[in-house]
């Protein structure tokens, strides 16, 4: 299938190895993501997915490639350095501060901003999430697994990234809560322009609203293409997806 390669690439990665100690899990792996798109990593467990975003985020390390941001070589900047320069992180897990009310947690992710700047920020947030909007005087220990997935996202947009990397969002969630983060909340953030490149075990939902599919295997990458098509292989749910998939 075709490259996605039509424009100028918001973030790039090139021909990267990667892994944990000098043991590479992903090996050779090429991909392009352009601003005010979605593009969905998919593959059976263990394929490498989310050990490929946190190459580029630095929490796996990287054993050669590079990771470039509007052509700019960024590879192996720790999270904080790539968010100073418009690069957001939701990690699956630890993906908010427990102990802080929903409100801290958004103040959190506008720390390097003015007072005033922030304040407008959380504003907008809760605008764009209005789920948080009753919840925002509450600690984010006490809300369901939904409702801190949105938080998380919502805190790593108030410094206003132009691309946004999501690591599992809906694993352990419910059907319902899956289908608000992946339909709403990150469709949302496309439509803003952020560059939404997202590790999604729930391979087909993620397919669905996403501009560009990778399939990857083995810690390969096994397949490229336009979501669409992707959706349309007969071959795919059996030979890299899992029956299991809906």
């Amino acid at each position: 299938m075709a490259e996605n390669s039509a424009g100028t690439p918001l973030l790039q990665v090139e021909d990267l190895t990667a892994g944990y100690g000098r043991d590479p899990v992903v090996a050779g792996i090429s991909l392009r993501f352009r601003a005010g798109e979605i593009a969905c990593i998919i593959g059976p467990n263990g394929a490498g997915k989310s050990t490929l975003i946190k190459a580029i985020t630095s929490e796996a390390v990287t054993l050669s490639g590079r990771v470039a941001l509007r052509g700019r070589d960024v590879t192996r900047l720790q999270a904080a350095e790539l968010a100073r320069l418009g690069v957001g992180w939701v990690p699956q897990l630890n993906d908010v501060f427990s102990a802080l009310t929903v409100r801290e947690n958004l103040e959190m992710g506008g720390y390097q901003m003015s007072p005033r700047v922030v304040s407008e920020r959380i504003e907008e947030m809760l605008a764009l999430f209005p789920i948080l909007r009753p919840l925002e005087h509450g600690t984010a220990g006490k809300l369901s697994g939904g409702e801190r997935k949105v938080l998380a996202l919502s805190r790593a947009l108030m410094p206003k990234p132009s691309v946004l990397l999501l690591d599992e969002p809906t694993a352990s969630l419910s059907p319902e809560m899956s289908r608000l983060v992946l339909e709403d909340c990150v469709q949302a953030l496309a439509a803003q322009g952020v560059g939404v490149v997202l590790v999604e075990q729930r391979a087909q939902a993620a397919l669905k609203i996403s501009q560009w599919g990778y399939v990857m295997v083995g810690g390969r990458l096994a397949i490229q293409g336009a979501a669409s098509e992707l959706l349309a292989r007969d071959d795919m749910a059996r030979v890299f997806l899992g029956a299991q998939d809906s």
